[in-house]
């Protein structure tokens, strides 16, 4: 695929789609450590959607009786135990490995293994889900690329980077934190059309494709990306985002 000793990935992945790998998750993270050598990076996304309001869970919602209750007692996040979730056994076993570094956002961390990964997830400021002072942008300075291995453009969290660079709503987040259920204001972020979005940046831009086992792999800079997706944003998107959350 064309993954350079040395070079900083931020890897989106699905280990279901490479098909059946003979020792896993680890097998996986060893071969993209492999090849990126020992000056190279692996950085991942570990976010943890569940330390979020329970007034806002779908997959499954729970009864209103309890939102008081949960928002009591969800446990803080600790970058150390706390598991990610929703991104994927990859992901899990590179928070694990032996070295990893983890960002400090209780939502939206990153974790990453190599001699860059404390540069890449020091000083993610919790109250930037994936803006300028979030691993996003350590990553985009370090002209690291994206791995999509097996996953799509609808996972590619460097658009949302871009969100932070066009008029945005801003949104009011709950989750917990160390004296309570806590409330901050953010820039209200979505996924919504970043598949389409990711297809037209293939078509208009430099992207590496191929497969590896069963699975389609893109490999592109995150700067390029998110230039394409501000331009791409602004214009595709403005209106509807406006209608879904209103400014504050």
């Amino acid at each position: 695929m064309g993954v350079r000793p040395g070079e900083t990935l931020l890897l989106h992945s699905s280990l279901s789609a490479l098909g059946w790998v003979c020792g896993g998750s680890v097998t996986v993270v060893r071969g993209i450590l492999d090849a990126l050598g020992h000056q190279g990076t692996l950085a991942v996304p570990t976010q943890t959607g569940d330390l979020s309001d329970p007034a806002l869970w779908s997959s499954p919602p729970v009864p209103r009786e309890w939102w008081e209750t949960i928002r009591a007692t969800m446990p803080v996040y600790d970058p150390l135990l706390t598991p990610s979730r929703g991104v994927g056994v990859i992901p899990e076993t590179v928070r694990t490995w032996p070295s990893a570094r983890r960002s400090a956002h209780p939502q939206t961390s990153f974790a990453a293994v190599g001699p860059r990964a404390a540069e890449i997830v020091d000083g993610h400021a919790t109250d930037c889900r994936l803006g300028e002072r979030s691993p996003l942008a350590r990553l985009e300075a370090l002209d690291a690329r994206v791995l999509l291995l097996g996953a799509g453009y609808g996972t590619c969290t460097a658009f949302h980077l871009a969100e932070y660079r066009i008029p945005s709503p801003l949104v009011k987040v709950g989750r917990p934190g160390p004296a309570g259920w806590e409330v901050v204001t953010e820039v209200s972020i979505s996924s919504d059309r970043f598949d389409e979005l990711g297809w037209d940046f293939e078509r208009d831009r430099p992207v590496v494709r191929g497969r590896v086992g069963a699975a389609d792999v893109r490999l592109f800079p995150i700067a390029d990306a998110v230039a394409y997706a501000r331009r791409w944003l602004a214009v595709h998107r403005p209106r509807e985002e406006e209608i879904a959350h209103p400014p504050l």
